[in-house]
């Protein structure tokens, strides 16, 4: 763009209204069933929601998750994700060993307390999670719903 060339958007620039309308209900609808569930964890005082996400996958993977990988899985934005894992593993849920085959690297696993600490929490985030979507919509809704934001997160 030369100087004294004003800016000119091209088609790629422009959003429907319908594809607008889509992206602020998504990003919004998310915050505030999010917001809600863990408004009910924390009034209920289980764990937080990013500490039962970590604690649901490392227990899938028992054969140990990398942090990068953890990273890549995770249902929620971690930007610390060292910060949250080293404060679990001061709390008993996750055990931190280095890696076998890096060994600047290190593999997270659950421990016993944090499999039981998950299972103790899970009720209380099903309750929500039902409260704050599956109570609002019916189940076909809930079918398409997921239908739909399954095809915008598949590659």
């Amino acid at each position: 763009m030369g100087v004294g060339h004003a800016w000119q958007p091209d088609m790629s620039d422009k959003l429907s209204d319908s594809v607008t309308r889509a992206w602020i209900r998504l990003v919004r609808a998310r915050h505030a069933v999010v917001s809600a569930v863990e408004a009910d964890g924390k009034a209920a005082r289980v764990l937080p929601v990013e500490w039962y996400d970590v604690l649901w996958d490392l227990e899938r993977h028992e054969e140990g998750v990398r942090p990068f990988e953890l990273e890549q899985r995770l249902l929620f934005a971690q930007y610390n994700l060292s910060r949250l894992i080293d404060r679990m593993v001061e709390a008993g849920l996750v055990k931190k060993l280095t890696c076998p085959t890096d060994k600047r690297g290190h593999m997270l696993f659950i421990t016993e307390a944090g499999k039981k600490q998950r299972k103790a929490t899970w009720p209380h985030y099903a309750r929500a999670v039902n409260k704050h979507l599956g109570d609002k919509l019916t189940e076909a809704e809930t079918e398409k719903l997921a239908s739909l934001l399954g095809k915008l997160i598949e590659k």
